[in-house]
């Protein structure tokens, strides 16, 4: 799966907004935004903050 389906789907299983998820990662509800509609991937920091939440929800990225 790819960045902006494994994002979308984490923050749909999480039951999060994308203003939520942004607060939880510490970033702009924008980012996340453009993150789901593809224009942008998150940096290796929020990579590093992504990695346990899509493993606790099952969810496999491609690199």
């Amino acid at each position: 799966m790819t960045y902006p389906e494994a994002i979308k789907k984490l923050r749909n299983k999480m039951l999060l907004t994308q203003t939520e998820f942004a607060e939880l990662l510490g970033v702009k509800f924008g980012t996340v935004n453009r993150w789901e509609a593809g224009e942008y991937e998150p940096t290796m920091k929020t990579k590093r903050k992504l990695a346990p939440l899509f493993e606790k929800y099952d969810i496999e990225v491609e690199e």
